[in-house]
């Protein structure tokens, strides 16, 4: 502020102290504005790298302009011209879901590219639900493996177990042994009666485990293989189908969970779910053994007895 009225004061170059002052008496941009200027930005940053032939536009000889014109643009967009100009200059306007995909088509822009021309208009882009086999990657498989002391698995959109570790079994026992929706998270904790035994506190892990799950399958409401699962757990499970109609709902990424283990005894873990960020809604869920109940000592023991006996075997 001192600062400031020494430079008003200074009176040698009237006309820059005139342009400094005003600068620095202007109002800070706030994060709304920086959010639309950067979405201007990449706008133009996509229509000049994005030459006419690709979209079919024929240019004459004399063509000044790198990529496409603004005009084309809005065009090819169905959008006006003078509107499509004030995005990219980033006044304050706010296109809908169906402009921004019109935006996104007419530039060629690829999934990441889209992704993030939506978030910078602040819009949520419309998720498309695949139906396809899940199938885990190499380096996904390979980091699992890694996590040689941490009970590991993951989980697909429906909470099928795609994928484990030996410590997971060492714990929770062997998933290549189930088959179909014997293998699902849900059905396992609801009726199990070897996994419903492991969990200690079952009925409060038990209703967080619905919750989530209700929150989670959310975006596959009507999707034949979730209701199916539904159906199925309603006709075996007398808790699940008491509890499923109240409708809880619950988003927990992380918690303690206690074991009972049928020959190391009591374990208390700490586990997380990590999305994948690929568009697949699978999750990496990872049990951290505590120092509680002396559960890493127990845990290498498991391990340790699963290796002697594949020894053996």
């Amino acid at each position: 502020m001192e600062c400031l009225k020494q430079l008003k004061q200074f009176k040698l170059y009237p006309g820059i102290n005139t342009a400094i002052i005003a600068l620095m008496d202007a109002p800070p941009h706030s994060a709304e504005d920086s959010r639309r200027r950067e979405l201007g930005a990449f706008l133009r940053s996509r229509r000049e790298r994005l030459t006419p032939s690709a979209t079919g536009i024929a240019t004459g000889m004399r063509r000044r302009t790198p990529g496409l014109r603004r005009e084309e643009v809005a065009m090819i967009a169905g959008v006006g011209t003078t509107w499509y100009t004030w995005l990219e200059q980033g006044r304050e306007v706010r296109p809908s879901v169906e402009v921004l995909a019109a935006l996104s088509e007419a530039l060629r822009l690829d999934t990441a590219e889209k992704r993030h021309l939506f978030i910078l208009a602040g819009r949520q882009l419309p998720e498309r639900r695949t139906v396809a086999p899940e199938k885990v990657d190499g380096p996904l498989l390979h980091m699992l493996q890694s996590l040689v002391l941490q009970p590991a698995y993951v989980v697909g959109r429906r909470w099928d177990v795609l994928a484990w570790n030996p410590a997971a079994v060492a714990v929770f026992g062997d998933y290549g042994l189930l088959e179909g929706d014997a293998r699902n998270i849900v059905h396992m904790v609801f009726t199990n009666p070897h996994h419903r035994r492991l969990l200690v506190d079952w009925e409060q892990l038990a209703r967080n485990v619905l919750a989530s799950f209700r929150a989670e399958s959310a975006r596959y409401v009507g999707d034949a293989d979730f209701e199916r699962l539904i159906a199925s757990m309603t006709r075996s499970s007398p808790e699940f189908r008491d509890w499923w109609p109240q409708r809880d709902v619950a988003r927990r990424l992380s918690g303690v969970k206690h074991v009972r283990h049928p020959s190391a005894g009591a374990m208390t873990f700490e586990h997380m779910s990590l999305s994948i960020d690929d568009g697949s809604d699978m999750k990496l869920i990872v049990y951290t053994p505590l120092a509680e109940q002396n559960s890493i000592a127990k845990l290498e023991k498991l391990l340790g007895a699963m290796t002697a006996q594949k020894r053996n075997a």
